[in-house]
């Protein structure tokens, strides 16, 4: 499996760098198209997301090399190369997270609402991310058979691709996109639904991605530790029960009240 794209001279175009650039697109144009329907301008939500972006690669790559710091520890530059693979989803989260929350508050526009809009192509962005994995050959699991992948229907192009050094290894980073792909449709019908609140989207993303993740991190072999317990799956179950605390809270407001599709509610937008 060759990681390599494009070589031009001394300049190499890698398939991991060209998954994140499709991902962060994808995430952009649906996320801005949907804050559009509701007067969130376009120069908002572009502005806001590229610093997000920057700001969560930045915490991504942190994230990793502070539970990574021995592998970093004699060769420091390193930490620079980010096109080798190494960037954490959950220190993109809170790189990402907490930048969107500074742009909200600055510009006094409700966060909840604004992060409703982009947890459901987040979804989709990790999907499309996880195919760098699959070109760095990172993100598996331990090894498996040919059989036993066969049983779950995994493409024989993925198979092919999982031989490392003579063996075969379960292709984690498969199994986490198509999940991730298929939550990303769920809430592409919940956020049509007329009686979805402000907030459940958000709710059900960390719900859904906390499940997801914390076990597809049960079989990888490459997972950050902390102590004797991996840190995503501990990060996952504080995503999961945030989430149901949000969906608690929403259970106990009207039918009606708080609506994500009532377009004429401004307040369900601003301060």
């Amino acid at each position: 499996m060759n990681p390599v794209l494009l070589s031009i001279g001394a300049l190499e175009i890698r398939w991991y760098s060209l998954f994140i650039l499709i991902s962060a697109a994808a995430i952009f144009i649906i996320a801005i198209r949907e804050a559009q329907k509701f007067d969130v301008t376009k120069d908002f939500m572009f502005n806001m997301m590229f610093w997000g972006l920057i700001f969560g690669i930045i915490g991504a790559r942190l994230y990793y090399v502070i539970f990574n710091w021995n592998l970093f520890v004699d060769h420091p530059w390193q930490i620079l190369e980010l096109w080798n693979g190494g960037l954490a989803i959950h220190g993109g989260l809170i790189g990402g997270g907490v930048t969107l929350l500074i742009y909200c508050k600055k510009y006094k526009v409700r966060t909840i609402r604004i992060v409703d809009f982009i947890v459901v192509p987040l979804l989709l962005g990790q999907a499309i991310g996880r195919w760098g994995n699959f070109f760095n050959q990172e993100a598996h699991g331990g090894p498996v058979t040919v059989a036993t992948l066969k049983s779950l229907f995994v493409p024989q192009f993925v198979i092919d691709g999982m031989y490392i050094d003579k063996t075969l290894y379960m292709p984690t980073f498969y199994f986490e996109s198509m999940a991730c792909l298929a939550c990303f449709i769920i809430l592409l019908v919940v956020r049509r639904n007329r009686y979805t609140k402000v907030g459940t989207l958000t709710a059900s993303y960390l719900v859904m991605y906390g499940t997801i993740r914390f076990f597809i991190e049960s079989s990888r072999t490459d997972s950050l530790m902390l102590g004797g317990f991996k840190v995503a799956q501990i990060v996952s179950v504080l995503m999961f029960i945030f989430g149901i605390g949000i969906l608690m809270y929403q259970s106990r407001r009207g039918k009606f009240e708080d609506l994500y599709n009532d377009k004429g509610n401004m307040e369900a937008v601003r301060y």
